[in-house]
C-alpha cells in the first residue's frame, strides 16, 4: 500500500491566512467607510474572523489527517497561521498606514497626543513622542500588530490544539494519508 507524505502545516496556515488577510482588508475598509473612531470597541470584531480561520486551519488539518491530530501537529498549524496572518497584516497596516491612508495615522497620534494631555505629560514629552510616531508609526504599528498576533496567536492555539487532539490508539486502523 503507497502512503502519501502526511498534509503540510505550511500550507494550511498560509491558504487560510491569506484568506484573513484579504478579509481584514474589507473590514479596515468597511471600517474607514462607516468612519468608526479609532477608539470605538467595534474595532475588536475584526478578531473574530482571525480566530474562527485560525481554528479552521486546525480542523482542516485533523481532517487531513483521517480525523486525528496530535497536540504538536494542531498547535504547530495554529503557530504558523498566527505567523503567517501576523506578518501578513503587519505589511497591509504598513502599506495602510503609510500610503494608502495617512489620515488614520493621524487619527492615532492626535488620540495619542490627546491621552498624554489627559495623564499631565510634559510638553517636551509630547512633542518627542508625536515627532517620533510622526516619523517611525506605521513602522511601529506595523512591528506591534506582528507581535501581538504571533503572541495572541500562541495562547489560542494552544487551547485549541489541546481541544482538538484526537490521538490514532493501538486498535484504529492505519492511516492512509
Amino acid at each position: 500500500m503507497e502512503q502519501t507524505a502526511a498534509p503540510s502545516s505550511a500550507k494550511i496556515a498560509i491558504k487560510w491566512s491569506l484568506i484573513y488577510i484579504l478579509i481584514a482588508i474589507v473590514i479596515t475598509y468597511l471600517f474607514e467607510i462607516i468612519k468608526l473612531g479609532i477608539n470605538s470597541p467595534v474595532k475588536y470584531l475584526g478578531y473574530i474572523p482571525w480566530v474562527a480561520f485560525l481554528v479552521l486551519a486546525q480542523k482542516e488539518h485533523k481532517g487531513l489527517r483521517g480525523g486525528y491530530i496530535g497536540f504538536g501537529d494542531g498547535f504547530v498549524t495554529g503557530l504558523l497561521y498566527s505567523i503567517f496572518s501576523g506578518l501578513l497584516l503587519g505589511i497591509f497596516m504598513y502599506l495602510y498606514l503609510a500610503f494608502l491612508s495617512r489620515e488614520v495615522l493621524t487619527q492615532i497620534l492626535d488620540a495619542q497626543k490627546q491621552a498624554m494631555i489627559e495623564k499631565g505629560a510634559s510638553s517636551d514629552q509630547i512633542d518627542k513622542t508625536t515627532e517620533i510616531m510622526t516619523r517611525f508609526g506605521a513602522i511601529l504599528i506595523s512591528f506591534g500588530s506582528v507581535v501581538w498576533y504571533v503572541i495572541l496567536g500562541t495562547i489560542i492555539s494552544l487551547i485549541t490544539a489541546a481541544i482538538f487532539k484526537k490521538e490514532r490508539s493501538a486498535y484504529d486502523a492505519d492511516p492512509v494519508v
